[in-house]
């Protein structure tokens, strides 16, 4: 049977951290930036964490 492959969109947009859990960057911080308050893009520049109930089906694309 061959190896599951890596989804490569996946790898692209997830990091894994020493403990396990997996890591993603916040959404709307591409462009459209004019309108948006110096907060709200500061606060998207952090990365987060995958919720909970995320992180099975994440996990089966990147660590395949």
């Amino acid at each position: 049977m061959p190896k599951m492959k890596t989804n490569s969109g996946a790898k692209k947009r997830f990091t894994l951290t020493g403990t396990g859990k997996i890591k993603r960057k916040h959404a709307y911080h591409s462009h459209i930036l004019t309108k948006k308050t110096k907060k709200q893009k500061r606060n998207l520049a952090y990365s987060a964490l995958v919720d909970k109930s995320d992180e099975k089906r994440i996990k089966e694309l990147i660590c395949a």
